[in-house]
């Protein structure tokens, strides 16, 4: 095999980097560029980050001792300024809250419907899909509502996904399958839910007893055809 010699060697080291010498130095210098890009870019989120939470902690302080007008007037500007951050949804659950106070159903939906569809948190976007199953049942869209809680696993929410369908089907005069609904939360509710004597815990126990009456008293279906 024949070998360079040292001369010959460093002669061909010199004539590779004179061909490839500038795309090494560009893609080396864009290699640092990128790193430092991408520090000032984590630098920039980081600030980012930052600036939301103190907005936000000043908001949920504001609201709370804000005027109703007044603290949607703040949601919405911080919806302008920090709308894409993670504080943004329960922004807007915020909102849709007060707006629902206000009566404001039709307002209230769209902010719903928006967390409902987009926010990155899955328990976020379960608690706002109960939330606007409720605004809807208000609404007189029990159909809407049932849609909007969909069928499938709803997780740590399912008793509660089963409670607010089951007040839909009530409000559609299915009393049977609002009972088994309202069962179903029963049965669904774990370790962590609300104890027997608890409001929420009774007023499904009511919610049950009433529609348990009125199902066995009612006359039989007539058969179809």
């Amino acid at each position: 095999m024949d070998l360079l010699e040292e001369g010959e060697q460093w002669e061909a080291v010199k004539a590779w980097v004179r061909v490839n010498g500038l795309a090494v130095f560009g893609g080396a210098l864009l290699g640092v560029l990128g790193l430092l890009g991408w520090r000032w870019w984590q630098s920039h989120a980081e600030a980012q980050h930052l600036a939301a939470n103190v907005a936000y902690e000043k908001l949920v302080a504001d609201v709370q001792a804000a005027s109703p007008e007044d603290a949607l007037k703040g949601l919405d500007q911080f919806h302008r300024d920090f709308g894409d951050s993670a504080y943004g949804p329960p922004a807007e659950l915020a909102a849709a809250r007060l707006l629902v106070a206000r009566n404001e159903l039709d307002k209230a939906a769209q902010r719903l419907r928006v967390v409902a569809d987009t926010a990155k948190d899955v328990q976020l976007r379960m608690v706002a899909k109960v939330r606007l199953a409720r605004v809807q049942i208000a609404q007189g869209k029990p159909d809407d509502a049932i849609a909007t809680l969909g069928v499938g696993d709803a997780g740590a929410f399912k008793s509660l996904v089963a409670e607010v369908r089951g007040d839909a089907l009530q409000a559609k005069g299915d009393k049977a399958g609002a009972l088994r609904e309202f069962q179903a939360a029963r049965d669904a509710r774990g370790p962590g839910a609300e104890p027997p004597g608890s409001d929420g815990a009774d007023l499904l126990e009511l919610k049950i007893d009433d529609l348990r009456g009125e199902v066995a008293t009612a006359p039989p279906a007539a058969p179809k055809g």
